[in-house]
């Protein structure tokens, strides 16, 4: 499940109300802009009881916007239970890339 962050300009198509049917093979993914959307996923992922409901949690930094080793830095001094993955189409096929 992807969880859309404030920076995303797509919060309000969050389907809430698919959180209770999560289980232990699904993972979630939040793609970060900023320290607000950080902020805004961290609340979210605490405060929706998904930490040991779901496989995995995924933060992503948004590719040439928030640099992965500073949202690294977010989440080991809030010792949040979440994976830095990097976005990584990005990297192989550059960031103008589209359908790869």
């Amino acid at each position: 499940m992807d969880w859309k962050p404030p920076g995303s300009g797509e919060v309000e198509r969050n389907r809430w109300e698919n959180v209770p049917l999560l289980g232990p093979r699904d993972e979630l993914k939040c793609v970060l802009t900023d320290r607000a959307d950080y902020v805004w996923a961290r609340d979210q992922v605490m405060s929706r009881g998904v930490v040991d409901r779901v496989a995995a949690i995924h933060f992503s930094p948004v590719h040439g916007r928030l640099d992965p080793a500073q949202l690294a830095a977010w989440i080991l001094e809030d010792r949040l239970p979440v994976r830095l993955q990097l976005q990584l189409h990005k990297y192989l096929w550059g960031a103008d890339a589209r359908g790869v």
